[in-house]
C-alpha cells in the first residue's frame, strides 16, 4: 500500500511513522522545510500523548528533548492558588507529561519518520485531490502530482484536505483571543517542573522553569474581535498583566519574543473521510485544552491499526472514524468549556474565582479521568 501523507507536523509526522509500522510505502509532502513551521512557542504531551509515543517507539527521544512536569497551578489574578493537581495523567500514575517546543517534537518525529524509510518532501502544499481507478491522484502548489492508495490530510487547521472532501465544511472562526509567548531569565520564586496557569484579568497566563534556568511563557489575550497582530508587542503584553505579580515579573524578565498567533475554533466537522482520503489531527478538529499534539499522536496509531486490521482501505477508514468521532466529541466539549474559562468578562471571572477552587479540589481528576484510561492500541513491529 502506498500513502501519500499531506502535512508533516506532528499528525503528519507521526502517521508517517505509525504508517511505515504497517509496511505502507509512505511519502511526506509538507510546505515547511522548518520543523517548527510558522509557530515557535511549547507544547505539552499529556498521559496519552506519551503513551501513543512509547507505541510509535518515540518516547525516549521525545523525552530527552524535553522535560518532565510533574504539578500543575492554578493562580487567580490577585495570586491565591486555586488548585494543585498532577500535570496531564491521574493521581498515581508516575508518568509525568512532557513539555518541549513544538518544533523540537516535529523534529524527532521527521526523524524518525525517515528513519523508518518514510520520504519527506518539503516546499510543497496540497491544493487538490481526486478519486481515481484503485486509488487517489493528489496535486500541488508546485504543479507536482502524485498517486497512491491512500490520502491522509494532516494539513492543519487550514486544512485544504478538508475542503477538497467537502467543499461546505465549516472553516475556521476566530476564537476570541490571541495567543503571544517569549523566554525569560532571571526569575526567581518559580518552582520547577510545575505547570503555572494564571486567569489573569485580560486572559490567561502560563509559564513553566525550564530547567536549563529560563522560564516559558504564554498569554492568551481575551479580545472580543480579531486585533491587528502587527501592533501587538511585548510592552503591550505586558500592560495587559501589570496587575497580576508574577506575569508581571515574567514579561520583565523576556529575553525572547516570539510574534502572536490568533486561536481559532471550528464546529464538529462532518466529514472526516472517503474511501481514499481521511483527516487526522487538527485538520479534523482543533482540540485545544493542551491536548492537540497527544489527539495527534492517537489518531495516527488509530488510523494504522485500522488499516492493519480491516479487510480494505475504505473499511479501514470507517473504523477509524468509528473509534474516534465519540472522543474528539467529548474532546471538543472540554474545549469549549476552557475556552470560556479563558474569555470570560467581570462577571464570569468572579464566578469563576468562587467555583474553580472547588472544582480543582473535588471533580477536576474525576472530569479528566477519561482521557487517559483509552489506549490507542499497539501496532505490528
Amino acid at each position: 500500500m502506498h500513502v501519500i501523507v499531506a502535512g508533516g507536523g506532528v499528525a503528519g509526522a507521526a502517521s508517517a511513522i505509525a504508517l511505515r509500522r504497517i509496511g505502507a510505502q509512505v511519502t511526506v509532502y509538507e510546505a515547511y522545510a522548518d520543523p517548527a513551521g510558522s509557530v515557535g512557542s511549547f507544547l505539552s504531551l499529556a498521559r496519552n500523548g506519551l503513551g501513543a509515543l512509547e507505541t510509535l517507539g518515540c518516547l525516549d527521544a521525545v523525552r530527552r528533548a524535553g522535560f518532565e512536569v510533574d504539578r500543575q497551578l492554578m493562580w487567580s489574578a490577585s495570586g491565591r492558588l486555586l488548585g494543585d493537581m498532577p500535570r496531564g495523567r491521574p493521581s498515581g500514575d508516575p508518568v509525568r507529561s512532557i513539555t518541549l517546543m513544538r518544533g523540537r517534537l516535529v523534529e524527532e518525529l521527521r526523524a524518525a519518520a525517515q528513519r523508518a524509510g518514510a520520504r519527506i518532501i518539503t516546499g510543497e502544499r496540497l491544493t487538490d485531490a481526486e478519486t481515481v481507478p484503485g486509488g487517489v491522484r493528489a496535486a500541488f502548489a508546485g504543479g507536482r502530482t502524485a498517486e497512491a492508495d491512500l490520502l491522509v490530510g494532516a494539513d492543519g487547521i487550514w486544512s485544504a484536505t478538508r475542503r477538497i472532501l467537502d467543499p461546505g465544511a465549516p472553516e475556521p472562526a476566530y476564537a476570541g483571543f490571541y495567543s503571544a509567548s517569549g523566554v525569560s531569565a532571571g526569575v526567581p520564586g518559580i518552582a520547577p517542573g510545575t505547570f503555572n496557569m494564571t486567569f489573569g484579568r485580560n486572559g490567561v497566563f502560563v509559564h513553566i522553569a525550564v530547567p536549563d534556568g529560563t522560564v516559558w511563557w504564554t498569554a492568551q489575550v481575551s479580545v472580543p474581535t480579531p486585533p491587528d497582530l502587527d501592533q501587538i508587542d511585548l510592552e503591550a503584553v505586558a500592560r495587559l498583566y501589570r496587575e497580576e505579580e508574577m506575569p508581571a515579573a515574567v514579561l520583565r524578565a523576556t529575553t525572547d519574543w516570539h510574534r502572536p498567533t490568533l486561536n481559532h475554533t471550528m464546529p464538529v466537522i462532518p466529514v472526516w473521510r472517503d474511501d481514499r482520503t481521511v483527516l487526522v489531527g487538527d485538520a479534523k478538529h482543533p482540540v485545544g485544552s493542551g491536548q492537540g499534539a497527544s489527539m495527534a499522536l492517537e489518531d495516527a496509531v488509530v488510523l494504522a491499526t485500522a488499516l492493519h486490521t480491516a479487510g480494505s482501505v475504505p473499511q479501514a477508514l470507517a473504523d477509524y472514524e468509528a473509534r474516534r468521532r465519540a472522543r474528539m466529541a467529548r474532546m471538543a466539549k472540554a474545549a469549549g468549556l476552557n475556552r470560556e474559562a479563558k474569555t470570560a468578562g467581570p462577571i464570569g471571572r468572579h464566578v469563576r474565582s468562587l467555583v474553580l477552587p472547588l472544582l480543582f479540589r473535588y471533580g477536576y481528576e474525576r472530569a479528566t479521568a477519561w482521557l487517559y484510561t483509552e489506549a490507542p492500541g499497539p501496532l505490528p513491529v
